[in-house]
């Protein structure tokens, strides 16, 4: 490896885990009750659902060369799935990506 991938490697993990040790260390100050942390909680949520539409409505790579059909198809099915397996994320993620892998196939 040349030395600048070692230095990015370095300086990309240092502010990655810099971060995460400095929430760590502020967030004994805050309860999980309270408006800020509630209000962090929404923000973070928004903030996923808005990355997760645009991935579904303007894809890009090979996500974009499924219909929209195929898409919400995937969608309505894994929020089924989600909501009767009592919220857990992994079969939901699991089930999307062999159906996104089986329609875009055959479809």
């Amino acid at each position: 490896m040349s030395l600048s991938v070692v230095l990015a490697i370095l300086v990309t993990s240092l502010a990655t885990f810099s971060s995460r040790f400095l929430g760590v260390v502020s967030s004994e100050g805050i309860k999980e009750t309270s408006k800020l942390f509630k209000w962090f909680n929404c923000l973070a949520y928004s903030t996923l659902a808005a990355l997760i539409a645009r991935t579904i409505i303007f894809p890009v790579g090979v996500l974009s060369e499924t219909s929209y059909t195929v898409r919400a198809v995937v969608v309505l099915f894994c929020l089924f799935i989600f909501f009767i397996s009592k919220r857990n994320f992994v079969y939901p993620t699991v089930i999307s990506a062999i159906m996104m892998a089986l329609l875009s196939e055959y479809l």
